[in-house]
């Protein structure tokens, strides 16, 4: 295996994820105490991830499932879980955290597939970067490349989770966390889509 490669790959994912460790965190922090979280959450964020790589790999061979112009439009996923998330933390606040759905939500935390639809829209860019690096480097450089970031999504996890247990910063999610989460979606869903110019922006 060529360092130089890997050193190549591990710079790219670091420029082009650095945003996650941050998003990672609130979602861990998001299912503190609940069993099984941090397996869905790092579940989500592999599901995410694999589906940004299967696109990219895809596209430098030519194959295009995902055209350009519908990139922007990913944008309304994150959009979505925010607004949602948003909801439920008023609902929550209104009803003094008695509402039943809201506790049910809250019991396992976030789900991997909504985990893995927040990393694939906020990956979605990536993929324009990913595409000439893949083609160029062709079926050997590429499979190092893919091992390289797979292997970086696990540290990325630790990174996450190692932020949203580290007591002061644990302290501060626990009481801002749900306010949080929804803004930093909200604000990855528009940022997606007005860069990318959906709906004429």
């Amino acid at each position: 295996m060529d360092l130089g490669v890997i050193g190549q790959a591990a710079g790219l994912f670091a420029v082009t994820n650095i945003d996650d460790i941050l998003i990672l965190a609130l979602f861990f922090a998001q299912g503190a105490g609940h069993p099984g979280s941090t397996r869905r959450v790092v579940l989500g964020q592999y599901l995410g991830f694999a589906a940004i790589l299967a696109v990219a790999v895809a596209a430098a061979f030519g194959a295009t499932f995902l055209p350009e112009w519908a990139i922007p439009y990913l944008g309304l996923l994150p959009l979505a879980l925010g607004l949602r998330a948003a909801w439920h933390a008023w609902k929550d606040h209104r009803d003094g955290g008695a509402e039943e759905d809201e506790a049910e939500t809250k019991e396992s935390g976030p789900s991997p597939l909504e985990v893995a639809a927040v990393t694939f829209a906020n990956g979605g860019d990536n993929i324009g970067v990913y595409v000439p690096v893949f083609a160029t480097a062709g079926p050997g450089g590429m499979t190092v490349y893919a091992v390289v970031f797979l292997a970086l999504v696990a540290v990325w996890c630790f990174a996450g989770r190692f932020f949203a247990t580290r007591p002061v910063i644990a302290k501060a999610l626990a009481r801002w966390g749900h306010i949080l989460l929804p803004l930093v979606l909200i604000a990855i869903g528009l940022l997606i889509l007005i860069e990318g110019g959906a709906f004429g922006l």
